[in-house]
């Protein structure tokens, strides 16, 4: 994979986006850990799409709901809107995350990230999701704050971020521009496909 890792196994998944390789780590033949090519971020406004001029939306000030804050915009596939602050539990996101997801700027809502930098190399993030609300976790969620919060100098291209679900390893590399993420495999289910 492009990530400089060498991974033992790989999988090809064809998605909406297009057939994805995902590399795996195995421990007696069952995927322990998953490495996933995310794609190249996006940052003009008409492809994410945000409502705003210029090439970049870095640190723009937006009000809602009662607040002033300042968001940097991002798409990973899917629409994002970061936030950085100081402490992501004191943020009433059951209050702020709707009315940012529904806000006039987004003609095709966006995700919601509220992102508190630990330092230089991680992060502890909260997501309200479009369409869903709160969540454990947002895989492209968390690639889009990586992103963010490299471009804005807060923390380096390879970074680990907290989220309520569990921890994420990211890589937003230079050779090829793609954002790597990897997480641990978990089974959560079995069914039978007839």
């Amino acid at each position: 994979m492009g990530n400089g890792t060498k991974y033992p196994a790989s999988l090809k998944i064809e998605t909406g986006a297009g057939i994805i390789t995902v590399g795996l780590v195995l421990r007696d033949k069952i995927a322990q850990k998953v490495c996933v090519n995310m794609g190249e971020p996006r940052f003009r406004p008409k492809e994410i799409p945000v409502k705003l001029a210029g090439e970049r939306v870095i640190e723009h000030p937006i009000g809602v709901a009662g607040e002033r804050l300042l968001m940097t915009c991002i798409s990973m596939g899917n629409p994002h809107a970061v936030f950085f602050c100081d402490d992501v539990t004191a943020v009433q996101l059951e209050r702020i995350g709707p009315a940012i997801e529904n806000h006039e700027l987004f003609p095709k809502r966006t995700n919601v990230h509220f992102v508190q930098v630990r330092n230089r190399n991680e992060f502890t993030m909260r997501t309200w999701e479009r369409g869903s609300g709160i969540t454990l976790a947002c895989g492209t969620g968390a690639c889009a704050c990586a992103v963010a919060a490299a471009i804005t100098g807060r923390c380096n291209r390879v970074s680990t971020a907290h989220l309520p679900g569990g921890q994420l390893q990211l890589n937003w590399a230079t050779e090829d521009n793609c954002v790597y993420m990897t997480g641990p495999a978990v089974e959560v289910f079995e069914g039978v496909w007839p």
